[in-house]
């Protein structure tokens, strides 16, 4: 389990993970979060915002940009897997809300830095170049979110509820959403027959 707090100098203040991903364990008992890849977002004292990055939804690019009035140009997604072009459950919170992941070389209205490779937009003028073939060369459009209070993404890792990892554009781009928890688990070893609900705190 990652060290999230900065014992050295400040043993109560939070080293944020934001730009990290979570793996759900077997200790994870919230179906929520069952088996999910999460990506941090944003981690602070505060609370936490992630997208689950794992689980592909019916509805279609195609379906969310007709439902928000967005012409398609027919060659947009041409060529494109079929995961690159379906939605994403991001979490349980306000599923109707939108967001797109995608690489570092565009900046829109609405964009965060995540990682050093990958942003974070919700404005419509991500959506109008994604539908005119013009955007970003990989995105990910993902529905809702997951949240956390105030420690209590803390909480959850002192229960080894989640295992710490780093993310990149292989992960979240290239690889099918089915691989994606085993091939971030094997990156650092780790094989989840191997893991144990009954597992030690770090």
């Amino acid at each position: 389990m990652a060290d999230i707090f900065d014992s050295e100098n400040d043993p109560m203040k939070i080293i944020s993970l934001s730009g990290q991903m979570l793996l759900a364990t077997p200790n994870m008992l919230d179906l929520h979060f069952k088996d999910s890849v999460v990506l941090l977002c944003h981690h602070d004292e505060e609370g936490s915002m992630g997208l689950i990055i794992n689980r592909p939804q019916r509805i279609s690019i195609h379906d969310v940009l007709a439902d928000v009035g967005i012409a398609v140009n027919p060659d947009a997604f041409k060529g494109l897997p079929e995961y690159r072009i379906c939605s994403y459950e991001g979490g349980p919170m306000d599923a109707f809300r939108g967001f797109v992941l995608h690489d570092s070389w565009y900046v829109y209205d609405s964009t965060m830095q995540v990682s050093d490779d990958i942003h974070l937009s919700t404005s419509r003028d991500v959506l109008e170049h994604i539908a005119e073939g013009t955007g970003p060369e990989h995105f990910m459009l993902v529905l809702g979110y997951a949240g956390w209070g105030a420690g209590q993404l803390e909480q959850e890792l002192l229960e080894n509820s989640w295992i710490v990892c780093g993310v990149n554009q292989q992960l979240l781009f290239h690889t099918e959403p089915e691989s994606r928890w085993a091939q971030a688990a094997r990156s650092m070893g780790i094989d989840k027959a191997h893991l144990s609900t009954q597992a030690g705190h770090a």
